[in-house]
């Protein structure tokens, strides 16, 4: 007789029927491993033990039933029904009740680690440093595959693009990482105490900020973070560390150990370096106080030359106001007594050789601090500092460039000079 020959969906619903009728409803006790909770309000996850392991479905009805906390790497003791998930014939259980039975192997164990850890005094506030804020270099301890290092250089590039980034590379998942990670933080703190780590150009790298890295995961993937020797390792840090390991609820023993904890990998590369934009509007507040004191000081100095030069403008003028005076009071001398007159003629007559003198003294005294006043402004006017030599760049905003941190090549400037200006480009 010919074999039957099935259809291949056929067949899974076939098997999928006789799982169903053999095994309609059992109790299955494991660990809770890439729990998923899903906007629909379905929970996926898996079911696992040290032998095996089995997919879980569990729908919004059955889930919102669920009264105690589940978390990943809860053991848990699940009513369900064993069936074929037909599109990709994978076997699965379609859990219908859940309860906790404990916490799992895993999760146990990192308690255990954390309560030592902490023990030891890993995880003390007070040691914590906050990160500089402005670095001058920042860097990176992940996987170069990892999605963590493409979204942080994805955040500095937009927040802080001129803050260079040094990519440390290290395995973040398995049997392995845990040495792969020790051995990349180790050589990055001896290049940092040494200052032999160098750019392209030849430029040192001025380290200031490390950031510990890697997406989320189940416990089973994060489990690298949990190291002892590796937490040991992350509190010797000669700089601020930042540790942005897994999602908002993934938690690490290198979280607790890190200067500064992030949610998430993106999280940390914010923490690491303030926004370009608020460092730009700190210094062009700096640079608007400044400039106003400079006017004040320009203004207060022309007044002061103006009302000197007022006073000189017309000496006759100020000589005839004098000489009025004069003439009134010689009037009055005549109405005196004559020897009262004559003693005040005589007096009179010495002021008059002495006034002469004593006028163009006092014209010569005034005449000199008008030139040093005039002096002083003119060591204030900035065409005298383009007259020897030097020359004023400005950026296409118009701020006056001070430093060659501030351009990148490409870039066009204005540079003015003592006679003219001319339009450059940064090579």
């Amino acid at each position: 007789m010919a074999a039957t020959v099935w259809p291949v969906g056929a067949l899974c619903l076939a098997i999928g029927d006789a799982l169903q009728a053999r095994f309609h409803s059992v109790t299955v006790e494991g660990e809770i491993s890439g729990l998923t909770r899903a906007a629909s309000g379905h929970w996926y996850f898996s079911l696992k033990d040290e032998r095996g392991q089995l997919r879980c479905a569990m729908f919004r009805r059955a889930a919102s039933m669920v009264s105690a906390p589940i978390q990943e790497g809860d053991r848990v003791v699940a009513q369900a029904r064993v069936t074929v998930y037909e599109p990709r014939g994978d076997l699965q259980l379609v859990v219908e009740a859940l309860r906790p039975a404990g916490l799992g192997n895993l999760y146990e164990q990192f308690l255990r680690l954390k309560a030592q850890l902490q023990q030891e005094g890993l995880f003390e506030q007070a040691r914590k440093r906050q990160p500089v804020g402005i670095p001058r270099a920042i860097a990176v301890v992940t996987s170069l595959n990892a999605a963590a290092w493409h979204d942080i250089m994805t955040a500095l590039r937009r927040r802080a693009p001129h803050v260079p980034v040094l990519l440390v590379p290290a395995l973040v998942q398995g049997s392995e990482a845990p040495a792969s990670l020790r051995q990349a933080l180790q050589k990055l703190y001896e290049a940092i105490a040494q200052g032999s780590l160098k750019q392209s150009d030849g430029s040192a790298w001025n380290i200031d900020t490390i950031i510990v890295a890697r997406g989320g995961g189940s416990i089973e993937d994060l489990w690298a973070f949990n190291d002892p020797q590796l937490a040991r390792l992350i509190v010797q840090s000669p700089v601020p560390l930042i540790a942005g390991i897994g999602h908002e609820t993934d938690f690490t023993i290198a979280d607790w150990c890190a200067d500064v904890r992030a949610p998430t990998p993106t999280a940390a590369a914010e923490l690491a370096a303030l926004p370009a934009e608020q460092l730009l509007q700190g210094l062009n507040h700096h640079h608007d106080r400044l400039s106003q004191t400079v006017d004040r000081q320009m203004l207060a100095h022309e007044r002061r030359i103006q009302a000197v030069g007022q006073m000189f403008a017309r000496p006759s003028a100020w000589l005839a106001r004098h000489a009025a005076r004069l003439e009134r009071t010689s009037h009055a001398l005549q109405r005196a007594s004559s020897s009262q007159w004559q003693r005040q003629s005589f007096r009179l007559e010495q002021c008059a050789l002495a006034w002469p003198r004593a006028v163009q003294s006092s014209l010569h005294q005034q005449a000199q601090r008008l030139e040093q006043a005039g002096l002083r402004l003119r060591m204030l006017d900035p065409q005298q500092v383009l007259e020897r030599g030097y020359a004023i760049a400005t950026n296409a905003q118009g701020s006056v460039v001070r430093d060659v941190q501030e351009v990148e090549e490409g870039q066009i400037l204005k540079v003015r000079l003592a006679r003219g200006a001319m339009t450059v480009q940064v090579k």
